[in-house]
């Protein structure tokens, strides 16, 4: 069934940033005629003027009439009954869940939502019976290969909580390791939604997951069980880099909201621990009288979210992602999950029960093979980061790199991979301070939900570590006495690489060799009248015209005439219209380096000259300074100069 691309969608949130993030995905999709309203009361309005709206797509958590009541009033109105009725929401609990469907709700998308999810939603939607099942993925049975092996199917997300899967389908790969009873295939996925809702409908067999969104689909009869630990630790905190390092804890988060990946995490629970300890009051925004808000968003997505919005003062997410922000310079390190309760669990491994009743073997080997790749990792952190960014950032579309990875695996107090025993005390501490003190979820039968027999099987002869659960104020203090000038290694790691090292008016310069493309010997350029001072001309490469820029004018440097010994260096630049290409001249080229991130130094207040914006760090070799270069800055302006 074609869809009407031109329909009157409506579109009801009260967060300005989240409706631009939406109507931006619509658009995408080629819906222009959009309505936005901040709440269901102005929702109402516009359906009571309106006569040709053909989709709600509603928030759930809104002040005064919020998505749910909304939701009543239109399947209540003749005239609005049969509009279907899209929740975009953040609430992830069952209960929830199954209260909006029994409402009349149409279908559900977590929010901030992608254009790919929302385009496959709306077809559904829109499908008749016919077409919906055909849409509709056929639920999974358990499946033989053609040597009579199992296909275990597991699901999870882009995070280093996962990795002990990546690197297990690696030594499987690589036949370091063998299976008898089972053929792994892996599913990733780009939020916790899907995997929920994979995992519940039986379209996976295994899931790495969130130990409390599991508990919540377990109460509310999802045939599953957690048989293992996917790691401990873990998650970090960060928050949004920027000139507030003077003001109190309290004055930095009070009215702001602070990103999660889903509204049943241990990042929401730890979250809610430490602002509570800080002072505040948090809770999402139109559900109570709180002073900080939680907004869920996509793992991935965090570090984009926290950067384009100035209304958002952290997050809390499974590494690496933390990290990565904190290497962009979009955030600053407040604290590592295990220095508030150390040792915790938070990702497991559940598995659906019909696999476990008729596939046991599969599951133990599953479980046995598990724990060693988590050795593996605890053993070869390197090695292991090398595996995982393929796995984690399969399409590059994280730009993880593996020093980033291996800094999440080695840092004291991090990710533990090498005691994977679930101990049931945690998950009862878990779901008591979530029912207790947050009024989310409910208590779980743990001794029918956690199914030990694989694990005392996997992890006999493994080290096991007890939990501790540390006091808010030291974690307060140490972050109220850290010096905003101090910079961890961490801001640095996503400068590690290799660069290539040249010589412009006796100085010595860097630039990543990730966006060098060729470098030629000095051959005649073309000056082009009317072109920026620091443009020299245009030549050929390669059959393409392409302009040229002397880094002597470019850095600040005075002119002069470079020897015949000067090399052009072809940069590629990103454009709107694609990758071009730009030549810069040196004086000459001395050698390929590649840089560890404790190699290099802040620059921002060394006056060595050069524009600030330019310098990405200082690395000191020999006695000499060499400068690393901020290719993407100094090249911005240069296509603004060039671009006419």
């Amino acid at each position: 069934m074609a869809i009407d691309r031109a329909m009157k969608i409506l579109l009801v949130d009260d967060s300005g940033y989240i409706r631009r993030s939406e109507k931006k995905a619509l658009n995408k999709l080629g819906f222009q005629n959009i309505i936005e309203v901040e709440d269901g009361d102005e929702a109402i309005e516009k359906l009571q003027a309106e006569e040709d709206i053909s989709l709600i797509i509603s928030d759930w958590i809104m002040p005064n009439k919020d998505g749910y009541e909304l939701l009543l009033w239109v399947r209540a109105d003749e005239r609005c009954q049969e509009i279907p009725f899209i929740m975009a929401t953040a609430r992830g609990q069952k209960s929830q869940v199954t209260k909006a469907r029994e409402a009349g709700v149409t279908d559900f998308i977590t929010k901030p939502f992608g254009a790919s999810e929302l385009e496959e939603l709306i077809e559904q939607v829109f499908a008749s019976q016919e077409e919906a099942e055909k849409i509709a993925p056929e639920a999974a049975r358990p499946r033989k290969t053609e040597a009579g092996k199992l296909l275990l199917n597991v699901a999870h997300i882009q995070i280093t909580d996962h990795l002990t899967l990546g690197v297990l389908r690696h030594l499987l790969e690589t036949e370091r390791l063998t299976s008898q009873h089972f053929e792994l295939k892996t599913v990733c996925m780009p939020s916790w939604s899907p995997v929920q809702n994979a995992l519940e409908k039986g379209e996976v067999d295994v899931a790495f997951i969130l130990a409390p969104i599991a508990m919540d689909l377990f109460n509310f009869g999802v045939p599953i069980r957690l048989v293992l630990l996917a790691h401990k630790n873990g998650s970090i905190f960060v928050r949004r880099s920027e000139d507030r390092d003077r003001e109190s804890l309290p004055q930095f988060f009070k009215g702001r909201m602070f990103y999660i990946p889903h509204e049943m995490s241990i990042h929401h629970m730890l979250s809610h621990m430490f602002l509570r300890g800080a002072g505040l009051q948090p809770g999402f925004h139109g559900m109570g009288d709180f002073d900080t808000f939680f907004e869920v968003a996509p793992p991935i997505a965090m570090p984009e979210f926290l950067a384009a919005n100035p209304e958002a003062s952290g997050f809390s997410v499974a590494e690496p992602l933390g990290t990565k922000a904190i290497a962009e310079g979009i955030a600053d390190l407040m604290f590592l999950s295990g220095k508030l309760w150390e040792n915790h669990p938070c990702c497991v491994v559940v598995v659906r029960d019909e696999i476990i009743e008729q596939h046991a073997d599969a599951v133990q080997e599953f479980a046995n093979l598990l724990v060693q790749a988590g050795q593996f990792i605890a053993q070869n952190p390197r090695t292991a980061a090398t595996i995982g960014v393929p796995f984690l950032d399969p399409n590059k579309t994280l730009g993880l790199k593996s020093a980033v990875l291996e800094d999440v695996l080695t840092e004291p107090g991090g990710i533990r991979t090498d005691d994977l025993f679930p101990a049931i005390e945690d998950f009862d501490r878990i779901q008591r301070y979530m029912v207790d003190e947050m009024g989310i979820g409910g208590l779980v039968d743990l001794g029918k939900f956690v199914d030990t027999r694989f694990a005392e099987i996997a992890c006999e002869g493994t080290a096991r570590q007890k939990s501790v659960v540390r006091d808010v104020s030291g974690i307060i203090t140490e972050i109220t006495d850290r010096r905003a000038t101090v910079r961890t290694t961490k801001s640095r790691l996503n400068l590690e690489g290799k660069y290539l090292f040249f010589t412009v008016d006796g100085g010595e310069y860097g630039l990543s060799v990730m966006g060098v493309t060729e470098i030629i010997e000095m051959q005649p350029v073309m000056p082009v009248p009317r072109s920026p001072a620091f443009v020299r001309g245009i030549t050929s490469f390669r059959g393409k015209v392409i302009p040229v820029i002397d880094l002597r004018l470019t850095l600040g440097m005075e002119v002069g005439e470079h020897s015949e010994d000067a090399y052009i260096i072809v940069l590629e630049v990103a454009e709107e219209t694609g990758i071009a290409q730009v030549g810069v001249i040196v004086d000459s080229v001395s050698a390929v380096v590649d840089i560890k991130a404790e190699e290099i130094e802040d620059a921002a207040s060394v006056g060595v000259g050069v524009d600030a914006s330019y310098i990405l760090g200082l690395v000191k070799a020999e006695e000499r300074i060499k400068i690393l270069l901020n290719e993407d800055q100094m090249l911005d302006e240069i296509q603004l100069s060039t671009a006419a």
